[in-house]
């Protein structure tokens, strides 16, 4: 075969916004549901960004009708003068053109989020229509895109108006997504999110399809994001929060922490620019570093230390922190444009240095709570050493080799290469019956339910370990609970939930994961956790001896099988997964090669914890007027009919 030529011809540049829709996920992570609402982070950034910069009391998002999202704010208004390079509007340039914009001059912004000025632009670009509408200098100016942010509307003046800001609403390709649906709640979050980090801003979500409506305003900014995040805890102290201006770098920081008894997880939320970096970055490692080295000085100063010092996860544990800078624009750096991490070497100085010393003149002033935190730290340490100690124990006596199960349930996998194994957690006895016939032996293992599991978010230890089959999970995956789980000790690469298609598997599955959430929660992080997607239906015909058969996981898949198979179509509708037989069990949920899996990850920390505290907490009101605000009631009744 004839080697082809790589010529000059072979190179193609892609004009405007092309590159942005041929590789959307380079700019906005990905096409899914999160990908999605990026598009609505990208602009609330722009007007955040003018409320941070002093211009504007009122952002206004809101979720039409017609499946577009508007973003209007009270800013100065993206200029519509002609810029003199390019003889084009100042607004139509920010729409169609990559890294343009204001945030490189330092004297427009300040401090913002949208560093490298492709939002607007990648909005526009993904979008099947946008519309701008500037009110400035007393009058209202509008253009429109269509197609992926070609002009069809060019910039025009709708006359006279006393408004000032800018209003996007656009409608995201459908092409390039695969949901263009809107979430409230995932919108409304991060709006809450935004009012907490900007004191006396108000910001306003209004859903035209379902009439609900939420304003969000707070005075007391991070304290009040710490109060709302441990409503339902026990705190040791009340919350401790702080501020200052680095002179050297105009580095302006801003903290809030709260230790809480029984809570074995660290929650530290940071934010850059009122950007949530959910991969940390610079400043979060000198938040760890400085509060380590904190406490550790001050309780060895106080002679509280018996032996070795704290480590920083010791000191972390119960800890609830928010951080959140106001970085200068010429001193940001991001890793990536999603900007999920920071990357600027001065911000970790900055912050080390100030949480220490902050910190420390707290514990000095404030002995009483000091002790209890010290003691509660010391108690995480203690527990640690001794976790270690019973597992390199357990490793070296030959007895304790021999696995220990407190369920006659579980089907192990024979292979010891842990990473590779995979462990299916199954709903009831039938269905792992027929999954560990169609289970891969080496790197599969099963572990059937006894019924539903507990609901661990509010009860005591020793409820929790007197449960069977949350002993079972326990002992199983293998790397300990609580303040004692250790991630590199899991016996599983994925832990895998499948249950039936109907409300109650979600009600299992939702069990389980508050239950991995409260004590193994790394699980969850680290990217450990999926949830199996059984088929809803099987559609197939005989020919003779031969049978054709399609699966599917939905109404639309369903009418594309039927086409497939042909006339005389047959469909089984699945009960639940009791239902297959090993071999259709095998080829649809649990081989790699054909199976779909959802990862289970933590993309909104803020809204989870309000999702666990509704769901599963204590307050049964709370949980009613969700299910009332959020359930299908006639979809359920019509599902239920067609199970039967």
């Amino acid at each position: 075969m004839a080697e082809r030529q790589y010529t000059a011809n072979d190179i193609h540049i892609l004009q405007g916004l092309e590159g942005v829709r041929k590789r959307p996920a380079m700019y906005i992570g990905s096409t899914n549901s999160s990908g999605l609402h990026h598009l609505v982070w990208e602009v609330v950034d722009n007007a955040v960004d003018e409320a941070l910069s002093g211009y504007g009391k009122n952002i206004t998002v809101t979720l039409h009708k017609d499946g577009s999202c508007s973003v209007l704010d009270e800013g100065r208004g993206i200029p519509v003068g002609i810029n003199k390079e390019t003889g084009r509007p100042g607004v139509e340039i920010v729409f169609t053109e990559l890294h343009a914009g204001g945030k490189f001059n330092s004297s427009v912004y300040k401090s913002a989020g949208g560093l490298h000025g492709v939002g607007a632009s990648v909005t526009n670009a993904l979008s099947e229509w946008c519309d701008v509408t500037v009110y400035q200098n007393g009058g209202a100016y509008h253009l429109r895109f269509e197609n992926g942010g070609h002009l069809v509307t060019p910039l025009e003046n709708l006359g006279a108006s006393k408004k000032h800001g800018t209003l996007v609403r656009f409608k995201p390709d459908a092409s390039i997504f695969s949901t263009v649906d809107f979430k409230y709640d995932t919108i409304s979050s991060h709006l809450q999110e935004s009012a907490f980090l900007m004191k006396g801003v108000r910001f306003i979500i209004y859903d035209e399809r379902t009439n609900e409506k939420q304003e969000y305003f707070y005075q007391n900014g991070l304290v009040e994001y710490i109060t709302n995040l441990n409503e339902e805890k026990n705190p040791i102290i009340d919350v401790f929060s702080f501020s200052d201006v680095d002179a050297v770098t105009n580095i302006e920081t801003e903290i809030a922490l709260q230790y809480c008894y029984e809570d074995y997880n660290e929650t530290i939320y940071s934010y850059v620019n009122n950007v949530k970096t959910s991969d940390g970055g610079t400043h979060e490692s000198g938040f760890r570093a400085g509060i380590t080295r904190a406490v550790n000085d001050f309780a060895e100063a106080q002679g509280l230390l018996k032996g070795k010092k704290l480590e920083g996860s010791d000191i972390r544990e119960g800890l609830t922190a928010i951080i959140s800078l106001k970085v200068p624009e010429e001193l940001l750096e991001f890793e990536g444009q999603t900007k999920g991490k920071l990357g600027t070497p001065a911000a970790l100085p900055v912050v080390s240095n100030l949480i220490y010393n902050k910190f420390t003149y707290y514990l000095t002033e404030n002995k009483e709570n000091a002790l209890r935190i010290i003691k509660k730290c010391v108690d995480s340490q203690q527990a640690r050493i001794a976790a270690r100690k019973a597992k390199d124990e357990a490793r070296s006596s030959k007895k304790a080799k021999q696995e220990v199960i407190l369920s006659d349930k579980l089907t192990p996998a024979q292979s010891k290469d842990y990473l590779k194994n995979e462990l299916f957690i199954v709903e009831g006895d039938s269905a792992g019956g027929t999954a560990k016939k169609g289970r891969d032996r080496i790197h599969q293992a099963i572990l059937p339910l006894r019924g539903k599991p507990l609901n661990t978010d509010s009860i005591s230890l020793d409820k929790l370990l007197h449960n069977e089959e949350i002993a079972t999970i326990i002992n199983t995956v293998g790397a300990g609970f609580g303040q004692s789980f250790d991630i590199e000790d899991i016996k599983y690469g994925k832990i895998i939930i499948m249950t039936d298609a109907d409300t109650d598997g979600a009600h299992i599955q939702t069990l389980l994961l508050t239950f991995f959430y409260h004590y193994m929660r790394t699980l969850i992080t680290s990217g450990h956790i999926y949830i199996a997607v059984p088929p809803l239906y099987r559609i197939y015909k005989e020919e003779g001896k031969k049978i054709i058969q399609q699966y599917a996981w939905n109404d639309a898949d369903l009418e594309k099988a039927k086409k497939v198979v042909g006339g005389g179509a047959k469909v089984t509708r699945y009960k639940g997964l009791g239902e297959m037989d090993a071999i259709q069990l095998k080829e649809t949920t649990m081989d790699p090669k054909t199976r779909q899996l959802i990862q289970v990850d933590i993309s909104d920390p803020f809204l989870v914890e309000k999702r666990v505290k509704i769901l599963m907490g204590n307050d049964a009101s709370l949980r009613r007027k969700w299910v009332e605000e959020n359930v299908d009631f006639n979809q359920i009744d019509t599902f239920l009919k067609e199970a039967k």
